[in-house]
C-alpha cells in the first residue's frame, strides 16, 4: 500500500517518541503515534492507521529501537515506510539559535550545528537530535528538514528581542529572546486571518497559545512583535510545571540560602512547578473540577494562572495599538471554556465581548466566541504543528 507525497512528521522528546504521517495537500491523517518512556523496562506504543489502533508494550533502551518498532507496526499495516514513496521526513526542532530562521534540510553540517546550539535548549535540542539521527538511519534515503519552533520569532524587533544585560555577555552567549511554538503561532495567526476572510498582512492579533507549555505572541500584519518565552521555554506564562517569569533573584536565594545546585533548581522550575507546583496538579481539567469543588489551592493556582495571563494580554493590547482578534489555541485555549471567558472577563470597555453560548461549543473547527457587536473578534483556532511541519517539509524539498 502506497502513501506516495506523505510527510513523516517526528517530535523527538528525551524520553518519548510522537509521529504522525499525513498529506500535506489534503490534510488527511494517515497514521499516528506516540511512543512513551523510551529508555524504561517497560515503553509503551500506542500507533494508530487508517482506523486502526494498536497498543503495545516493549522494552526500548533507546530511540532507535522505538523507530525500529514503529517500522514494524507499519509493516503490519501492510506499509513499508522506506519504499512508500514519503515526500519527506519532517523533525520539530525547539531550538533554532541565531544559525536557523526558516525549515532546513538536513545535512551533516547541520547535524553539527544543531548539536553545537544544544546548550540553549538542553532539555530539547538534544532528543531532537536522537531523533533525527534515528529516523535518518532507518530511512537514509528520504529527505529529512528541521522545522524550528525559534524561527517565527527570528526578526523580533530589537527592543523585544533584547535583554537589558552587560551587551558584551550577552553577545558572547548567545542571550537573547528568541521565542518558541512558534509554528503553532505561525500556524494559527494565518489561519485566524483565513477564518475573518481578511488577508493575514492587514490583521493585528493576540495569540494564546494554552496547553501544558504556554505562550503568548502579538502579532502585527502577519509578524510576531513581542512573545512571552525568551531565551528558553521556561519565561512567560504560568505554565503545567514550569515557573513561567520569576525573579532571578530567587535563583541565588535558592543557591545561597537552600543549598541547592543549578541543576537542582533546573529542574525545580522545569518539572516541579507552575500549577504542578502550586497546586499538585497539572491536568487543568483536574484543576476545574477542584476548583468548581471549593479546594483552596486549586483556586490559587487558576488565580495565578489567570493573572499573568491578563497581564500579558493587556501588555499586547498596548503595544499593538489597534487588536483585530484574540485567538485561542493548544490543549487548554482549545478546550477550557471558562479560562477564555475569565480570561477576557471585563474587558468590554476595550470592545471585547465574549458571547458565552458560543464559547461553550466544543468543536474541532476554527469559531468565533465573541458576540456580533464585539469590536474585537475572539477565535478558537485548532492548531496543527503537524501539517504546518510536513508543509514546511515539502516546501524545501520540492526547491
Amino acid at each position: 500500500m502506497s502513501i506516495t507525497g506523505s510527510v513523516l512528521v517526528v517530535n523527538a522528546g528525551s524520553s518519548s517518541l510522537k509521529y504522525q504521517v499525513l498529506d500535506p495537500v489534503t490534510e488527511e491523517v494517515i497514521a499516528d503515534g506516540l511512543v512513551e518512556r523510551i529508555g524504561e523496562p517497560e515503553s509503551a506504543v500506542k500507533h494508530w492507521y487508517r482506523g486502526s489502533q494498536t497498543r503495545r508494550e516493549a522494552s526500548l533502551p533507546d530511540h532507535e529501537a522505538a523507530i525500529a518498532l514503529v517500522m514494524e507496526l507499519f509493516e503490519a499495516d501492510g506499509v513499508d515506510i522506506a519504499d512508500s514513496g514519503l515526500a519527506a521526513v519532517g523533525h520539530r526542532v525547539v531550538h533554532g539559535g541565531r544559525s536557523f530562521f526558516e525549515p532546513t534540510l538536513i545535512t551533516e553540517t547541520v547535524r553539527s550545528e544543531i548539536e553545537r546550539i544544544s546548550p540553549l535548549a538542553p532539555l530539547h535540542n538534544p532528543a531532537n537530535l536522537i531523533g533525527i539521527n534515528a529516523v535518518g538511519a532507518l530511512l537514509p534515503d528520504v529527505p529529512a528538514v528541521a522545522v524550528f519552533d525559534t524561527a517565527f520569532f527570528s526578526d523580533l524587533p530589537a527592543e523585544a528581542a533584547t535583554y537589558a544585560l552587560d551587551a558584551e555577555v550577552a553577545r558572547e552567549y548567545a542571550v537573547r529572546r528568541y521565542g518558541f511554538h512558534g509554528t503553532s503561532h505561525e500556524y494559527v495567526s494565518r489561519r485566524a486571518a483565513e477564518f475573518l476572510g481578511r488577508d493575514v498582512g492587514d490583521v493585528n492579533q493576540i495569540v494564546l497559545h494554552l496547553g501544558n507549555g504556554a505562550s503568548a505572541s502579538a502579532v502585527r500584519g502577519g509578524s510576531p512583535i513581542d512573545t512571552t518565552m525568551g531565551m528558553t521555554p521556561l519565561e512567560g506564562l504560568v505554565m503545567g510545571t514550569r515557573t513561567g517569569d520569576i525573579d532571578a533573584g530567587v535563583v541565588f536565594q535558592l543557591s545561597r540560602v537552600a543549598g541547592m545546585s543549578i541543576e537542582e533548581i533546573d529542574v525545580l522550575f522545569n518539572k516541579k512547578s507552575g500549577l504542578k507546583g502550586l497546586c499538585g496538579e497539572n491536568d487543568f481539567r483536574a484543576i476545574l473540577d477542584r476548583v468548581a469543588a471549593g479546594d483552596e489551592a486549586a483556586d490559587r493556582a487558576y488565580r495565578v494562572y489567570l493573572h499573568r495571563l491578563r497581564r500579558y494580554i493587556g501588555a499586547y493590547m498596548i503595544e499593538l495599538g489597534r487588536v483585530d482578534a484574540i485567538v485561542f489555541t493548544a490543549g487548554v485555549g482549545e478546550n477550557a471554556v471558562p479560562v477564555r471567558a475569565d480570561a477576557l472577563a471585563g474587558l468590554e470597555g476595550y470592545g471585547i465581548r465574549i458571547d458565552p453560548d458560543r464559547n461553550a461549543v466544543r468543536s474541532p473547527d476554527p469559531r468565533l466566541i465573541s458576540t456580533d457587536d464585539s469590536a474585537v473578534a475572539v477565535l478558537v483556532v485548532p492548531t496543527n504543528e503537524e501539517l504546518a511541519i510536513a508543509r514546511a517539509a515539502v516546501a524545501v524539498v520540492s526547491v
